[in-house]
């Protein structure tokens, strides 16, 4: 207790690194100097505080004896200061403005969280300073199962900056905000997703228990959606009744049932014509603020947070003009939907609703984006490789002959010098682009990455490598498929693929090989986009490899590649 008391005093008398002008400057509530987040369960609330040096005065009732005389006030009972605190300070009441009773767990000086500006979620601690606050773990008994709670902050003249979150049973009800004089939450003991506070705008990003997406890109129109399974038990027998998890080994035949039922429903049409959709995967889902992420391996999960990510796909020829999916699930509560359509120029929110019921996307882009291959100069032939080298010595013949012509001025002669001259000529042009150069290498190898990547703009297996075979070339056309796909998938998303939107051809060293080819190494770097749940992500990656390239069939391939080095910038 005296190393506790000691380190306090140090945090109370010592500078920090965030000085009490920073927390007025900042405004995210995650940021503020003090965090206060309240976990609710049954029969008891948790709470645990951060509490930053800009606000220990607010929190002195809270604190140890030293610490509160410190602050310069006349000695108080730790218990009697502890009454006051859950009394008047950090107050949760009931309906009837009771205030919940309350008791200190545990209070310790703990490096502060580092949270995500975004979504206030906690990130690694880094390797620099950090700052100290005071951590403390309170519980509040909850008795039987209320319908509303009240939430107040510190009042008087020490008022505390607090940033919080409510969970009820596991489930975020609000995302980070600032807690104000008085906050009340109504509670759904039977649903805690629709447990929510009276402010609107306490309310969560992800407030509704299902959304809808559609991507329209070339070649392919993507329907994403978004659902609890619990919701969708009301519409389909998914094995819930009665249950509070969703344990691991009922999941893959909970998602086989979802996914034929989600199948059947929000009907797409492209261009005025209804397309049945095949299904690309199905994955439970953990949602942010700024992503989602399929959870794998699967792990056994709440009945009421659990939620599904369902993605179905409908093969196009090119780029369509109109996509419709018409949103027909409805339910009491189900009232308001989410949805977006999502283009090469971003997404577009808006929210269904009974009367609104179609989520529509039209073509008015300017200047779409559509993949195509790039057409390669073919490679020399064996003639003008031939001459190549055989064009020295044809020139030597050439100046010989015009030598002896103008030794003697034979006619005779002069024809023989004037055709020799013509063949020298005729094989210097003829074989002009025989011979290697690292900018025709560069233009080369640009032009078969090009058409690799582009190749995986097509959706179908087959069409894929069709594509890749124009440019690959015998057992490495196998290796050059699976792994450009692994380049682009994102394994936290389930296997979604990125589209590569550009290919930078950084640096190029090539020498020539045996049979008119050449040897590279090249350094380039993949720019794509990939858009789901909700979500457009970008990613970079670099790579440095070997590649060896060889006339085959009268045109370009590569014959090998070895990847050195792949980075993700």
């Amino acid at each position: 207790m005296k190393v506790l008391l000691t380190s306090m005093l140090l945090l109370l008398l010592g500078p920090g690194p965030r000085a009490s002008a920073d927390a007025i400057i900042r405004t995210q509530a995650m940021l503020a100097s003090t965090i206060a987040e309240y976990f609710i369960e049954d029969g008891r609330i948790y709470v645990e505080l951060e509490i930053g040096l800009p606000d220990l005065e607010a929190f002195r009732n809270l604190l140890p004896d030293d610490i509160y005389e410190k602050l310069g006030h006349a000695p108080v009972p730790l218990q009697q200061r502890l009454s006051r605190f859950f009394e008047q300070d950090l107050v949760i009441a009931g309906a009837d403005e009771e205030p919940l009773r309350g008791r200190l767990l545990k209070i310790e000086p703990k490096p502060r969280v580092a949270r995500d500006e975004i979504s206030g979620e906690p990130l690694p601690l880094s390797d620099g300073e950090t700052e100290v606050v005071v951590f403390a773990r309170l519980e509040y008994a909850l008795p039987g199962t209320p319908a509303s709670l009240s939430f107040l902050a510190p009042r008087g003249e020490a008022r505390a900056n607090i940033g919080f979150v409510v969970y009820h049973q596991q489930i975020p009800v609000n995302d980070f905000r600032y807690l104000g004089p008085r906050q009340t939450l109504e509670l759904d003991w039977d649903d805690p997703w629709y447990t929510r506070f009276g402010s609107r705008n306490l309310r969560r990003t992800y407030f509704a228990p299902m959304t809808g997406f559609i991507y329209v890109e070339p070649y392919e129109v993507r329907k994403e959606i978004i659902a609890r399974p619990k919701d969708l038990q009301e519409w389909v027998d998914l094995g819930l009744a009665g249950r509070k998890t969703i344990p691991v080994e009922i999941q893959a035949d909970l998602k086989r049932k979802a996914a034929a039922f989600l199948r059947q429903h929000h009907p797409v049409r492209i261009d005025g014509k209804t397309i049945e959709p095949e299904l690309a995967r199905i994955n439970f889902l953990e949602r942010t603020l700024r992503t989602s992420r399929v959870i794998d391996p699967p792990v056994e999960l709440s009945v009421h947070a659990a939620i599904l990510g369902a993605i179905f796909v409908y093969p196009t020829h090119g780029l369509p003009q109109r996509v419709e999916m018409d949103w027909d699930l409805w339910n009491e509560r189900t009232q308001r939907i989410p949805a977006a359509s999502v283009d090469q120029a971003g997404p577009l929110l808006i929210y269904l609703e009974p009367d609104f019921r179609v989520l529509e996307w039209r073509n008015f882009l300017k200047n779409p984006l559509l993949p195509s291959l790039k057409v390669l100069a073919l490679p020399p032939g064996a003639l003008a490789r031939s001459l190549l080298y055989g064009r020295w010595f044809l020139l030597a013949l050439a100046g010989l002959a015009l030598v002896r012509w103008l030794r003697v001025r034979q006619l005779q002669r002069g024809v023989i010098a004037a055709v020799a001259l013509l063949t020298t000529l005729s094989s210097f042009w003829l074989s002009r682009d025989a011979a290697l150069s690292d900018a025709r290498a560069r233009e080369v190898v640009s032009g078969l990455l090009h058409n690799v990547y582009r190749a995986f703009d097509f959706r179908q297996e087959e069409q894929i490598y069709d594509v890749l075979a124009k440019s690959v070339e015998g057992e490495l056309l196998a290796q050059i498929y699976l792994e450009t796909r692994r380049g682009l998938e994102l394994a936290n998303q389930g296997g979604a693929r990125a589209k590569v939107k550009e290919i930078e051809l950084l640096e190029l060293e090539a020498d020539p090989t045996d049979g008119g080819g050449f040897l590279a190494r090249a350094t380039w770097n993949v720019a794509g986009s990939v858009g789901h749940w909700g979500h457009v992500h970008q990613r970079k990656n670099q790579y440095r490899a070997e590649i060896k390239v060889a006339p085959i069939g009268g045109v370009w391939k590569l014959v090998d590649l070895e990847i050195l080095e792949e980075e993700r910038l």
